[in-house]
């Protein structure tokens, strides 16, 4: 800098702003915080006091929500507090279908299990609606963990208000996806019966839960080119398939390597004791420690598709 030049109130806040993310992420990968206090101003220089105020209570904030999150990570049992998610995207990623999947028609929603992007991210989402525990909405609020259900009408309607406290679970919302009505094979439909059982939980969805959701899967993750005309009909926009499934016990995959990659979309389902060899919570835990020891943070999906 040239001798006798101050820099202004702007240029030294957005030093600070920089100065204070650098101080926040302290976090070490064992879940401790280093307690490296606010960043200081350069010699000789003074920082505006609103601007030294904000800065204070964002970088007090974020430390409360990291060691919030800590505590959470002990207390339902992980292996290590979950990583924190990059901010996304300004400009979500242009989705395709992936290679082989693709059906003759032309002009239909995307149907992919990846999301194209380099940052190390992965989104959960869970099918079906068939278990209602109590605690799955509470672990992945006091968590943190972004995640979007799929669901089926024949297994949810038994307690919409479930699902509806689900919605509002989070601070950012827990978005409510179309997995048909009935949850039937349908390449074995016409066009019509797809259409019905697409469009009319699509239907089901706007009149419970007030939106009319953007993203279908299809059961079994089978479909065919009436599936996707059906679906573009009712206002869907792209049709998330998966790259691995998440069970109490296991991880399966899709890729040969059986690893994550960034952008990829991870299924599990609304499952308990009486379907498989645990409870929600227990998926919970296996899929977060697969996913944090590799280095991935889990990013909510609706703002990338």
């Amino acid at each position: 800098m040239a001798k006798g030049v101050r820099p202004s109130s702007r240029a030294l806040g957005a030093a600070l702003v920089v100065a204070a993310l650098a101080s926040a992420a302290t976090a070490c990968a064992d879940g401790t915080e280093r307690d490296a206090g606010p960043p200081a101003p350069a010699a000789g220089q003074q920082a505006p006091a609103g601007a030294a105020g904000a800065l204070d209570a964002y970088v007090k904030k974020v430390r409360e929500q990291r060691a919030a999150r800590v505590l959470a990570a002990k207390k339902w049992g992980l292996a290590r507090t979950p990583l924190d998610a990059p901010a996304p995207p300004a400009v979500k990623p242009r989705i395709t279908t992936r290679k082989g999947f693709e059906t003759d028609g032309e002009g239909l929603p995307p149907v992919f299990t990846t999301v194209p992007t380099k940052q190390k991210v992965v989104f959960l989402t869970i099918d079906d609606g068939a278990e209602k525990d109590p605690a799955l909405p509470r672990m992945m609020n006091e968590l943190g963990i972004p995640y979007s259900a799929f669901i089926s009408d024949y297994v949810v309607k038994d307690d919409y208000g479930y699902f509806a406290r689900m919605q509002k679970s989070q601070a950012g919302g827990v978005s409510l996806h179309n997995h048909t009505l009935n949850h039937r094979y349908l390449p074995g439909l016409s066009y019509s019966q797809q259409k019905r059982e697409i469009c009319g939980m699509q239907d089901v969805i706007e009149k419970r839960f007030g939106k009319r959701p953007p993203l279908f899967r299809p059961p079994y993750g089978n479909y065919n080119e009436d599936t996707l005309r059906a679906a573009k009909s009712c206002g869907v926009k792209a049709v998330p398939l998966w790259a691995s499934e998440a069970f109490p016990d296991r991880m399966e995959w899709r890729e040969w390597d059986r690893d994550l990659h960034p952008g990829d979309i991870v299924l599990t389902h609304f499952r308990g004791k009486d379907d498989w060899k645990g409870t929600m919570p227990d998926m919970i835990r296996r899929v977060m420690n697969v996913i944090t020891a590799k280095g991935y943070a889990v990013a909510k999906l609706e703002d990338y598709v």
